[in-house]
């Protein structure tokens, strides 16, 4: 695997056990700067103590990675340091460990969790059993490499059990998670919403009173993608050509916003504006329009503002929902662009014009972040939260 090439997208939703303030599932994710980490601990019982013991191996297991222990070290650490459960008489969580390294080599352990979801090509592929016993308990390890479209699903035995009024449902099976999200990863692009889409399907079984704590973690293999957003004439008409050359250098996404910006683009490749057909209109955000070559054409800061928000939304982690993935398929400009940075954008260059709009200075609009510079500057930060890796080129 080229590093320059791929990217890995990770994210995880979990839902607590009915009456539960706490989950008894816990999630690391870890990044080395050679690797990418997914563990999943699912801790005895629930509540608490279960929360207690799967916070505790989870942290075991990723602190010893990190520096490079081997497995046999991590599960007798383990089971050395946990607090005895007594009334199951063991000492620890299961849990799944799926570490990928930049070479594109991956590494598979599976300590009593549902088998690891693989899907490849479109398809569901079997990991192989690979067992070996360490301190009295048996684990799976499985080595490999990955490619680009490949999705990892690791679960907690909640999501394999799901039904409603009970804790074991025996008409949903790991056969028909699995299926469910085999269907899921052809109609999604992100991992976070392959993630919602299937603790949706557990959360429907349970009737939104989930018998057990039920936890998704998904894992992505995707093409690394660039994102180039230009908004703002340049302070300088003279450099309008070098900044839409800039634009439309190299392979990319292209989103320009702004009237202006859209204008200086028309006239510099001597291409036409046009307006966008069958739109439904948006009482809060300008229409789209269109440019030849150009993927996205929107309106400047109103757009960009509504499109912060849900970016912030987004990178806060609060109600990442199936209604949050509703607004982000809406066709207008902010969702359109929200939608392209947080489910296909791995890089996003900014090319930013600082020419002061008088237009927006008469009209004295109440911005949170009115200044283009400013909102630039937040669209950076926010995006570095989520991951992705942002320049502002300054015009």
């Amino acid at each position: 695997m080229n590093e320059q090439k791929f990217s890995i997208d990770i994210a995880y939703k979990s839902l607590n056990k009915l009456d539960e303030e706490l989950c008894g599932d816990k999630v690391e994710i870890l990044h080395t700067k050679d690797s990418h980490i997914l563990i999943l601990a699912d801790g005895m019982g629930s509540g608490v103590k279960a929360n207690i013991l799967a916070t505790l191996t989870s942290k075991i297991l990723g602190t010893m990675f990190l520096n490079g222990a081997n497995l046999d070290d991590c599960v007798e650490t383990i089971a050395k340091t946990l607090p005895i459960c007594q009334e199951r008489l063991v000492a620890y969580a299961t849990f799944s460990i799926l570490q990928v390294f930049d070479s594109g080599e991956a590494y598979l352990v599976e300590y009593d969790n549902p088998s690891c979801i693989f899907i490849r090509d479109g398809k569901l592929s079997l990991i192989p059993e690979n067992i070996r016993e360490i301190e009295g308990k048996k684990i799976n390890e499985y080595r490999f490499h990955v490619k680009k479209g490949d999705t990892f699903v690791l679960t907690s035995d909640g999501t394999i059990y799901a039904g409603a009024g009970k804790l074991f449902n025996l008409n949903w099976t790991w056969d028909s998670m699995s299926s469910h999200a085999v269907k899921a990863a052809h109609s999604t692009r992100s991992a976070a919403r392959l993630a919602t889409v299937l603790s949706k399907a557990c959360d429907d079984l349970y009737e939104g009173r989930p018998g057990d704590d039920t936890t998704v973690a998904v894992m992505r293999i995707s093409q690394k993608k660039l994102v180039k957003l230009m908004t703002g004439p340049p302070r300088h008409p003279e450099n309008d050509e070098q900044a839409v050359k800039q634009f439309m250098e190299g392979d990319a996404y292209r989103i320009v916003s702004g009237g202006a910006t859209s204008n200086i683009i028309s006239r510099v490749l001597d291409r036409k504006i046009n307006d966008e057909p069958n739109q439904v209109m948006h009482p809060d955000i300008p229409p789209i329009a269109s440019i030849d070559g150009i993927d996205l054409t929107t309106e400047g800061v109103l757009t960009l503002s509504h499109t912060l928000k849900l970016l912030e939304r987004y990178a806060s982690g609060n109600e990442i929902d199936d209604a949050f993935y509703d607004k982000l398929d809406e066709r207008n400009g902010s969702s359109m662009i929200a939608r392209v940075l947080i489910e296909e954008c791995t890089d996003l260059e900014i090319i930013l014009g600082t020419a002061v709009n008088a237009a927006h200075q008469k009209a004295n609009l109440a911005f949170r972040l009115h200044a283009r510079n400013q909102l630039a500057e937040h669209l950076k930060g926010v995006m570095e939260k989520m991951g992705k890796h942002v320049t502002i080129a300054y015009y």
